[in-house]
């Protein structure tokens, strides 16, 4: 087949020889476009007026969550099968770090981004009201201080304080999109939701582990009689912990039912978390599952067909960290933190009738990044329908929840103990719909 255009040579798709390629750039340089591309990657697409949005970054370096966002704003993505440029210009850039590696004066320069000194002007674009249709907080990575119990204080909570002063006095309220968990502190991440509510704005949030590829590519459908749901991965405390449980309450909010809240919060480390394990058949069937899932998995020395039970885990990871929820409900939900065994999200889950789901929910990571970070494509989309929608395709709930359960797991952590939280009632029902990208 071969694609032509008033100035564009033709060449054909199948084969390309050397002087083909050359002659095709050389077009491309000239001013034109490569054939197969049909335009530059770099130049958003014709159409309606993009709405303007403002983002807010602890810092912008190469693998940072803020790079991610900002370069998709500006130079776009992959998405089903063809390079999509977002509707969504950004018009207001705040940053409050610039490390070794900064790479904030490349892209302002490069694409003329405003660069403002605080967040209230990036929200006004300079001017005295709101004068965009939506927000970023990308608060992660950065050099901040730690409390006692070793969680890094990012600055979430404020930023999102300082965006919701700037509505108040605008007298208007765009939507809202915060990456990862909501904040430290539970009773500041309840504050953040019931603004929301209160000025009537979409707040969507959380991480990207939710919406990435599944392998094998497979949902619960809505109602699903679920007894428990594990996730075993890998990471730190009060950061990829969150990831983790994420991973299971995107699933287990689909039980019948939805969900219900967290009564207690236990969370324990090393040993411990094995002899707990061998008194629970159920969650160990479950761990089972999900580590089946793992592309990383360890094979034990001397197997050709690996062989893995729960004495071979505890020997190969004896540092782990679990934390065990109880929902109000009576159903139960395990994250496994089991570094130096994987390095991967896998969940499983148990249904009623004792027929168990399981899947890996797919995220690259540098060194293994062999798809540029593409599961940051997904989280993208759902942000650009927020702001174009002005409603959030999934519940801001799960979120609030998953903000609970970590903070208060750090907390179990801290003082050794179990922990029950009355405070954390959170009832609410996942969509009907899927909402993760399937490739």
């Amino acid at each position: 087949m071969n694609t032509t255009g008033p100035n564009t040579p033709v060449v054909s798709h199948r084969n390309w020889t050397r002087r083909d390629f050359a002659k095709a750039l050389g077009f491309a340089v000239a001013g034109g476009s490569l054939p197969w591309l049909g335009g530059c990657a770099g130049r958003p697409e014709p159409g309606p007026q993009r709405k303007k949005v403002a983002l807010l970054a602890t810092e912008i370096r190469k693998y940072s969550h803020a790079q991610h966002f900002v370069d998709r704003l500006l130079e776009g993505y992959g998405w089903e099968g063809a390079y999509h440029h977002p509707p969504l210009e950004l018009a207001g850039l705040y940053v409050d770090q610039f490390p070794e590696g900064d790479l904030t004066r490349d892209r302002v320069q490069r694409h003329q981004v405003k660069l403002y000194p605080t967040v209230e002007e990036a929200l006004t674009l300079g001017g005295s009201s709101l004068g965009v249709d939506g927000v970023l907080i990308i608060g992660e990575h950065g050099d901040y201080p730690r409390n006692e119990k070793g969680q890094k204080l990012y600055p979430r909570y404020d930023w999102f304080k300082k965006v919701v002063g700037v509505f108040e006095e605008s007298g208007r309220a765009v939507p809202v999109f915060n990456d990862k968990h909501l904040a430290t502190r539970w009773d500041h991440a309840l504050e953040m939701v019931q603004d929301s509510r209160r000025l009537g704005f979409a707040f969507l949030a959380g991480s990207s582990l939710p919406v990435t590829w599944r392998l094998p590519s497979i949902d619960l459908p809505w109602g699903t009689p679920l007894r428990e749901s594990v996730c075993a991965c890998y990471g730190g405390v009060d950061s990829y912990d969150f990831h983790g449980l994420e991973t299971a309450q995107c699933m287990s909010e689909r039980r019948a039912g939805g969900e219900r809240g967290i009564r207690s919060i236990v969370a324990i480390e090393g040993p411990d978390v094995w002899n707990a394990v061998r008194k629970r058949d159920q969650t160990r069937d479950l761990l089972l599952a999900a580590l089946s899932r793992s592309h990383t998995l360890k094979a034990p020395a001397g197997f050709t067909i690996p062989v893995v039970d729960l004495d071979w885990i505890e020997a190969q990871c004896p540092k782990p960290v679990a934390y065990f929820m109880e929902h109000r409900d009576g159903f139960q939900s395990v994250m496994f933190l089991l570094n130096r065994l994987i390095l991967d999200f896998n969940y499983a889950g148990l249904q009623e009738d004792g027929t168990i789901v399981s899947t890996q929910f797919y995220l690259p990571m540098p060194p293994r990044l062999t798809t540029l970070a593409d599961f940051f494509n997904p989280l993208m989309h759902h942000i650009e329908t927020c702001v174009q929608q002005q409603r959030a395709p999934y519940p801001v709930e799960r979120t609030l929840l998953t903000t609970g359960m970590t903070a208060f797991g750090v907390e179990s952590l801290f003082r050794k103990e179990k922990i029950t939280t009355p405070e954390m009632s959170v009832r609410y029902e996942a969509p009907r719909a899927s909402h993760y990208w399937r490739s």
